[in-house]
């Protein structure tokens, strides 16, 4: 069974926003050894729905999903669950998984004091 894997971002009316997003995707796909794609909440495409799609037409049977948001807002509570309810009546025979946001990784802090650092250097 080939994994899929969508990096679910908020998507920006600002395209370098977006396609820094896409460029950690690619990074994620070459690092890992599962295919990816991005999926935006808005105001751009591909959307959520759009990605799952492209997985599921390259053969994926089971997909994660990766919020790339930093804590469970609004977004994730409410907006994430109603979309991967309607992808999973779509795609019944499709295992789809949400991973919890990047908030609470202990890279975070890491992250935090490296760019912490190089802002008193």
């Amino acid at each position: 069974m080939i994994a899929g894997v969508v990096i679910f971002a908020h998507g920006s009316s600002v395209e370098s926003a977006n396609e820094a997003v896409r460029a950690v995707a690619d990074a994620a796909a070459q690092a890992g050894d599962f295919t990816v794609e991005v999926g935006f909440l808005e105001p751009v495409r591909p959307t959520l729905d759009d990605a799952v799609a492209r997985l599921v037409e390259r053969g994926a049977g089971r997909i994660v999903i990766v919020p790339y948001f930093l804590t469970l807002g609004l977004h994730l509570q409410r907006d994430l669950p109603a979309i991967v309810e309607r992808i999973s009546r779509a795609h019944p025979a499709i295992q789809i998984s949400v991973t919890p946001p990047l908030d609470g990784h202990p890279a975070l802090i890491q992250i935090l004091l490296d760019r912490t650092r190089a802002g008193l250097t």
